[in-house]
C-alpha cells in the first residue's frame, strides 16, 4: 500500500471513529514544539494562578526539550528546557522539603537514552538532581534501562517524597521501579525503595498517575487494562483491581484524575486508536462515558480542577495532539460534572 492510500486510508479511520461522538471543541491549541509531543503537565501558580504553567516534552535525542507554555499556549523559551536525550513523560509535585524551613515545588521527567530520570524546582527552573538519577540500575539488558513513564507521590501522612518510573519493555513482574527522594545536606538522592506491578506481556507500560489523597497508584497496561495498586510501599505489592479494557480500541495511553473534595472525582484516560478519551469514577472505578476533544493518538494528558482565571474558571485538562502540539479545554467543557 502506497503513502498516498494509506494516508486515506487512514484519515477515513479517523473520520470513523470521531463521527460517533461530538467533538468538544478545545479552548485553544498550543504553539507546536519542533519534534514529537509526548506528555504534559500542569503547574498550578498558588499566587497568581493566571501565571500558572503547561509543561510538555518534546521527544528527540539528542535536542529533545520539556517546552514551558503559558495559558494562552504560547511557548515561554526562558522557562523551556532543550538539549534533553529523548524527553518522555513528565510530572508535578508541590511543597517538597529541601530542608526544615524550606520548600519547593519540583518537575520530574525521564530522560530515555540517558537511562535516568531529572528533577528541576518550579518556576525558576533549577536543576536539583547533579545531571540525573540513574534508573534499573540492576538490569544489565541495556533495553530494561529505557524510561518512559514517570509519575510522583507525595505521602499524604509522613509527607515522603517518590517517583514512580515505567520503562520501554520489561518483565511481566516488578516493571515500575519506586524511588524516595531524600534532601540532604548533600543535596537530593533518589533511593530506591521496590519494583512492583503486574504487565500483561502486551504492548507497553507508560502512562502513569499517583492519587495522593487516596494512596493509589494507576497505570495503563497498554494492551488490556487499567491497573491499580497501593502507591505506599508499607502496603504491600499486591494488585487491587483491574478494569476497564473493554471501553478501549486499542492501545489505553495517558492517564489523570481529575480530583474533588471528599474522594470525588473521575480518571480520564485515552483511547489512542479511537482519538477519544473514557471517563471513570475516581470512587469505584466504574465507567461513566467516552468524549471526543479533537485530538488525534494522545499519549498522554493532565488535569487540574484548580480554577486558573477566566477561560478556566473551574480547571483545565491538557491533552497531547500528534501533530505537534497540546489542545487546552476549559474542564467545564467536559461536562464531568
Amino acid at each position: 500500500m502506497n503513502k498516498y492510500i494509506l494516508g486515506l486510508v487512514l484519515a477515513a479511520s479517523l473520520s470513523a471513529c470521531k463521527s460517533r461522538l461530538p467533538e468538544i471543541k478545545p479552548t485553544l491549541v498550543s504553539q507546536k514544539t519542533p519534534h514529537d509531543t509526548d506528555d504534559p503537565a500542569i503547574w498550578v501558580n498558588k499566587q497568581n494562578p493566571e501565571q500558572s504553567i503547561v509543561f510538555g516534552t518534546d521527544k528527540n535525542e539528542p535536542n529533545g526539550g520539556v517546552y514551558a507554555f503559558d495559558l494562552d499556549g504560547n511557548i515561554i523559551h526562558e522557562k523551556s528546557l532543550t538539549g534533553v536525550y529523548y524527553p518522555n513523560n513528565v510530572d508535578i509535585e508541590y511543597g517538597f522539603a529541601l530542608n526544615d524551613s524550606t520548600t519547593v515545588d519540583i518537575m520530574m521527567f525521564t530522560e530515555r537514552e540517558k537511562h535516568q530520570m531529572r528533577l528541576y524546582s518550579v518556576p525558576d527552573m533549577k536543576p536539583l538532581d547533579n545531571g540525573g538519577f540513574p534508573v534499573f540500575a540492576d538490569e544489565t539488558d541495556i533495553e530494561l534501562k529505557r524510561p518512559m513513564g514517570i509519575s510522583i507521590y507525595k505521602n499524604a501522612e509522613t509527607q515522603k517524597t517518590y517517583a514512580i518510573v515505567s520503562r520501554k519493555t520489561g518483565p511481566t513482574e516488578g516493571y515500575l521501579y519506586q524511588y524516595e527522594l531524600q534532601a540532604g545536606a548533600n543535596g537530593i538522592t533518589a533511593a530506591f525503595v521496590r519494583k512492583f506491578g503486574v504487565f500483561s506481556g502486551q504492548k507497553e507500560i507508560e502512562a502513569i498517575v499517583v492519587d495522593d489523597a487516596l494512596g493509589y497508584v494507576y497505570y495503563s497496561d497498554e494492551g488490556v487494562g487499567i491497573r491499580k495498586f497501593h502507591a505506599d510501599p508499607a502496603k504491600g505489592n499486591a494488585q487491587i483491581s483491574l478494569f476497564g479494557g473493554e471501553h478501549f480500541k486499542a492501545d489505553i495511553e495517558g492517564i489523570t484524575i481529575a480530583t474533588y473534595p471528599n474522594g470525588e472525582g473521575f480518571l480520564i484516560v485515552s483511547n489512542q486508536q479511537d482519538h477519544s478519551f473514557n471517563i471513570f469514577n475516581r470512587d469505584d472505578n466504574s465507567f461513566i462515558k467516552a468524549i471526543n476533544l479533537g485530538t488525534k493518538e494522545t499519549d498522554g494528558c493532565d488535569v487540574t480542577t484548580e480554577a486558573l482565571g477566566a477561560k478556566y474558571p473551574n480547571g483545565l485538562f491538557v491533552a497531547m495532539n500528534d501533530e505537534k502540539n497540546f489542545f487546552f479545554h476549559s474542564l467545564d467543557s467536559l461536562k464531568l460534572k
